[in-house]
């Protein structure tokens, strides 16, 4: 069994993924001297907000396929998943077995990697993937947006970074995996 201070902060690391639910994972901004207050989208487990309307107006000129996030199967999909994979860390702080807190932490990495991989995935088609008919068009010249960090594209900086919520989720994350380590060193000083 694992102590009551692994299995209190590993429920305090599923109620925290829980909690990004009502928060943005994701911002991307854009910077460019035509808007000095700036245009920017978060994004969340289950919808997109911000100057959407004004970034798909600019995307058509440059042939970018407008975002439409009803359209985006992974924001119906993503509140499952968090609540899922949330209510399983409660579980496995009530279990308090090792092997079950090194499951849902193997879990919870792996979500959040198919997640980072999928949103690459999801920029890089919408930065590559162009209408060849655009009314501009730079030979070469792709508008994927970071993963992460600043990138120039054209006269637009787009800064793309985790919000609040995905720094809440980075931290249960890292929380589980420290409890992880910390429990497996534990069992072995017992086996020794």
């Amino acid at each position: 069994m694992m102590p009551r201070r692994s299995r209190v902060l590993l429920a305090l690391a599923a109620v925290s993924l829980m909690v990004t639910l009502l928060l943005p994972l994701w911002r991307i901004s854009l910077e460019a001297p035509q808007y000095p207050e700036g245009l920017g989208m978060n994004i969340w487990a289950d919808k997109i907000t911000g100057n959407l309307r004004s970034i798909n107006g600019l995307n058509h000129y440059i042939g970018m396929k407008e975002i439409h996030p009803e359209a985006i199967p992974e924001l119906r999909l993503m509140p499952m998943v968090v609540m899922a994979l949330g209510g399983l860390g409660l579980v496995a702080a009530l279990v308090g077995r090792r092997w079950v807190l090194i499951g849902w932490t193997t879990l919870v990495v792996l979500a959040a990697v198919v997640g980072l991989v999928d949103f690459w995935r999801w920029g890089y088609d919408y930065g590559h993937d162009l209408d060849p008919t655009a009314a501009i068009k730079v030979p070469g010249l792709s508008y994927q947006p970071p993963l992460i960090g600043a990138k120039q594209l054209l006269n637009f900086r787009a800064i793309s970074l985790p919000a609040a919520g995905g720094w809440i989720a980075m931290g249960a994350i890292a929380l589980g995996v420290g409890i992880s380590v910390v429990e497996l060193k534990r069992a072995r000083r017992r086996q020794a």
